[in-house]
């Protein structure tokens, strides 16, 4: 696949922006490729709130894009010490707790503000739940997941 490709885009932005990698480490789960590098640099590869992670994955996935001809990858994530890992596991959680609570209360439950990335991983999460559909409402920074009860009243 493009695990190659991947290693060697993640090496050269690190190379130019004088990171360290101390570990790099591929694995596939549910269909998603994870790129784990440990580095000393977290604090600058991360960014405030994981802003910087956000736009290294979007560079990497669309050079990607662009060297290997496809349209479009969106299973590519790359993660640094663990940050983007812990931040998925606490969405999944946030998603089922609202999902039991629109079922609970029969009604829409409003998901916080966040980027589409996050809002994408609500909406795979939570896909199949029977008495559950999201959408995503709002515009720029304020679009936000709605989780929608759709079984009897």
């Amino acid at each position: 696949m493009e695990e190659e490709l991947i290693k060697k885009v993640i090496e050269d932005i690190f190379t130019h922006t004088n990171c360290t990698i101390s570990k790099y480490e591929v694995s596939l789960e549910n269909g998603m490729l994870w790129c784990m590098i440990d580095t000393p640099d977290s604090r600058f590869m991360i960014g405030r709130d994981g802003e910087t992670l956000r736009s290294l994955n979007h560079l990497v996935r669309k050079i990607i894009e662009k060297s290997s001809g496809k349209e479009e990858i969106s299973n590519v994530f790359i993660d640094i010490n663990g940050y983007q890992k812990k931040r998925f596991d606490s969405l999944k959680n946030i998603a089922h707790m609202m999902a039991e609570r629109a079922k609970y209360f029969k009604s829409n439950i409003e998901v916080d503000p966040m980027p589409a990335n996050e809002r994408r991983i609500i909406h795979m999460f939570l896909e199949g739940i029977p008495d559950i559909k999201t959408e995503s409402e709002g515009y720029g920074p304020e679009r936000r997941v709605v989780i929608k009860y759709t079984g009897n009243n």
